[in-house]
């Protein structure tokens, strides 16, 4: 996976934006969710951790001892670990059956696999027909090319160069996701393309989130938290400081090239029980004659898109969230309205290349001082 110093900064300054106070409870007209009393026996611990999906991770949250939160956020640590190697395409590790151990093997036999990552390819398999070919985790042989032409351009900028598009649609002949067999019995996969290969990069981390949020959860050693893992948030039950709501804040996708501030307001969703996931085109890059080029490749064009800089989804699964937020963001705007119809209860807030801000309608009940923002924002 790539490691890139441009992206580590920016997210520095992600994780410090985030955790932005907004404004309490009382001011958004809402009931604090404790007592003073609760408020005293419950003390706000973090903790961070940095290289698991090449990204920092923080986990926040209330507990009544110290103790029980450090203990919590190990364990939450160690479970992200264990989900960046399942879902790991590029690395190989000991004792597990990973994302590249079946790139390498699953097209001479069926290969047996961890349950946690059989289970993200069944999502996958269940989502796929949603996503109107914006998004398919077969694509892998592509984004294999763009990978190693982002990597050795960045390694040495005088010789970036682009990928060959003869040599793109070669790869896409197959990316056929059809021709990916999982036998849920015996929990194997099997590549009937002997040339197909998978790549996990449009779901897995917000999968990630939702699967340790939901083992947190379930422990209930910790609820009152929040996981953010590089622009894939889960908040969980609100912060017990007198707030209904953990703030979220979303990245401004200015360019530091443009040498000028955007003017956008600063935009903060209040929420709980639900997940936020932005992408975006403004970190993971590299520059060719002048020109960006991002990570998130279209299916259909075989090279990034350009409808704009970020878009934000909300929604109750990070991994969903995470699907969605790639295909809105390798679709047009107008269109992507109308594919959010059939997913209820998924909102979701764009921010176009002339910086002007679109959002479904369902977004205004959780962004701060929403009226006074949209009205001079959107289009």
């Amino acid at each position: 996976m790539l490691k890139n110093k441009k992206a580590f900064l920016v997210l520095l300054v992600c994780v410090s934006l985030l955790f932005t106070s907004c404004s309490p409870a009382e001011q958004a007209g809402q009931t604090p969710t404790v007592t003073p009393q609760e408020q005293v026996t419950y003390h706000k611990y973090s903790h961070s951790f940095f290289g698991t999906f090449d990204t920092i991770i923080t986990v926040m949250g209330y507990a009544k001892e110290e103790a029980v939160f450090d203990k919590t956020a190990q364990e939450a640590e160690e479970l992200f670990e264990r989900y960046h190697q399942l879902y790991d395409g590029y690395n190989a590790y000991a004792g597990i059956n990973n994302l590249y151990c079946l790139n390498l093997e699953a097209k001479n036999a069926p290969v047996k696999v961890e349950k946690e990552l059989f289970q993200l390819l069944s999502f996958c398999k269940e989502q796929q027909p949603k996503m109107q070919g914006r998004v398919n985790i077969a694509l892998g042989s592509v984004l294999k090319i763009w990978h190693d032409a982002r990597t050795l351009s960045l390694n040495d900028e005088s010789k970036a160069f682009l990928p060959s598009k003869d040599i793109l649609q070669k790869a896409a002949l197959h990316t056929d996701f059809d021709k990916l067999m999982l036998d849920e019995k015996e929990q194997t996969v099997y590549y009937l393309d002997p040339q197909l290969q998978l790549d996990l990069g449009a779901v897995a981390k917000g999968y990630a989130v939702q699967q340790v949020a939901d083992a947190l959860l379930e422990k209930g050693e910790l609820e009152h938290f929040l996981i953010n893992a590089g622009g894939n948030v889960y908040a969980a039950k609100p912060p017990l400081d007198g707030r209904s709501n953990w703030g979220v804040a979303i990245q401004d996708p200015s360019y530091p090239e443009e040498g000028k501030a955007s003017g956008l307001p600063q935009l903060i969703l209040q929420l709980h029980d639900l997940s936020v996931v932005t992408s975006g085109n403004y970190q993971r890059y590299y520059t060719v004659n002048g020109k960006r080029y991002h990570h998130l490749i279209d299916p259909n064009t075989l090279f990034p898109s350009d409808y704009m800089r970020s878009v934000t989804v909300v929604a109750k699964d990070s991994g969903l969230a995470d699907l969605l937020s790639t295909a809105l963001f390798l679709m047009p705007p107008d269109e992507g309205l109308t594919f959010l119809e059939q997913f209820p209860g998924v909102d979701a807030l764009w921010i176009l290349n002339d910086l002007s801000i679109q959002v479904s309608p369902g977004i205004q009940n959780y962004l701060v001082n929403a009226q006074t923002i949209l009205n001079g924002q959107t289009k």
